[in-house]
């Protein structure tokens, strides 16, 4: 395993296209899931959860996405349904952040949503120290009612994101990242 820094200043956004197979076994996948609920969670809330997109499971919710897709776009040509039908299945792995940030007493509702937020890089951040690639995207899927409804989320549950997992088809590229003196100011 590489040490924290190496690991942070090498992680990549590797898009799903590029994400092949295997894809991390049952055990990878337990470690991932325990390693993404290890974040900041004032009050103890766990203000998040996971759903696993795998296999069938994949299929089933592409299937879902092109359903709402027709719904809206019933004139959605050939090349568009395929890609709905294989939203989940363009990489070995799929898990979805749930938010389920609530109105409390005392833990505002936004470090709620940014502890989901941190629960999601953890999750990119374990994958890579395990060898894997991922991306967190949250695409039109995320925001639509009737999607988030048909994978069981509830009315005040929101996507945080969906973070796909595989390892890399070619070694991940870098891009220009910001320059300090444009992002950092001194109090």
């Amino acid at each position: 395993m590489t040490d924290a820094l190496t690991l942070l200043s090498r992680r990549r956004s590797v898009g799903p296209a590029f994400l092949i197979g295997p894809g991390p076994d049952a055990a990878q996948r337990e470690t991932l899931l325990r390693l993404a609920s290890r974040v900041p969670d004032h009050g103890k809330l766990a203000p998040w959860r996971f759903i696993v997109f795998q296999g069938d499971a994949s299929a089933r919710a592409g299937e879902i996405a092109l359903k709402i897709k027709m719904e809206d776009n019933p004139a959605l040509d050939e090349a568009g349904q395929g890609a709905e039908r294989a939203r989940f299945s363009r990489s070995p792995l799929v898990i979805g952040v749930v938010s389920r940030a609530a109105s409390h007493v005392k833990v505002p509702e936004w470090e709620q949503v940014l502890s989901a937020g941190a629960s999601a890089m953890a999750l990119e951040v374990a994958a890579a120290a395990l060898g894997f690639a991922s991306t967190w995207l949250t695409e039109w899927i995320a925001y639509d009612a009737r999607f988030r409804a048909a994978i069981g989320l509830a009315e005040h549950e929101r996507i945080a994101g969906f973070v796909h997992i595989g390892r890399p088809a070619a070694p991940p590229q870098d891009r220009p990242r910001p320059e300090l003196a444009d992002i950092v100011t001194y109090f």
